[in-house]
């Protein structure tokens, strides 16, 4: 089974591109949702004891938490020490099923793949780009502040970086089709590479 790691900076258009692969019929673990449903769920309780106050009625409160860590290095890594290991636990659980289900390629939606060293758990890495300006209008449309980008671009390796250590790059600035047209390739490509995975 051959294993894509995809990555982009927010508003790069990543989650298109992976709901592009999807639609492809290639299984898609997406590490975000599976936080979101920790955050929910079994990581909220150890989340509280290590940040008191940071839940609501047994689940995190994003705003809370982001309170308590924002600008403090040690207790961002405290929060990753939590919630690191049980995003990969899901992620293993998701490379077995997709395994014994026989998928011939699966993706990984990671988006701090380089950051955490994730690449070196796939086979091939695939990053989502568009030019600053455009990344910049997409994130204001969100409703999401140039504060918040900075603070959150600061956090992430610089998106010229990422390129140049793909193996592919996904140009999200010309519309859906393009991408999509670019999924297919990425696709054939990968159908004829070998496996790498460490």
């Amino acid at each position: 089974m051959f294993v894509i790691g995809l990555t982009g900076s927010i508003a790069m258009g990543k989650t298109t591109t992976a709901r592009l692969f999807a639609e492809e019929g290639v299984p898609v673990h997406d590490a975000d949702a599976v936080v979101h449903k920790l955050y929910a769920g079994e990581a909220a309780g150890l989340i509280e004891a290590a940040f008191p106050g940071s839940t609501k009625n047994g689940t995190v409160d994003r705003i809370q938490l982001g309170k308590q860590v924002t600008g403090d290095p040690t207790a961002l890594r405290r929060l990753e020490e939590i919630v690191h290991p049980l995003v990969r636990n899901a992620e293993r659980k998701f490379l077995r099923d997709a395994e014994i289900a026989g998928a011939p390629i699966v993706v990984l939606d990671v988006p701090l793949l380089f950051e955490t060293g994730g690449d070196g758990r796939v086979d091939a890495t695939v990053v989502v780009s568009a030019p600053a300006e455009m990344q910049r209008e997409r994130v204001l449309e969100r409703g999401v502040s140039l504060e918040r980008l900075e603070a959150l671009l600061g956090r992430q390796m610089a998106d010229a970086e990422k390129r140049r250590r793909a193996d592919f790059v996904v140009d999200s600035a010309q519309g859906v089709e393009h991408a999509r047209a670019q999924v297919r390739q990425i696709l054939a490509a990968v159908a004829k590479m070998a496996s790498r995975r460490k």
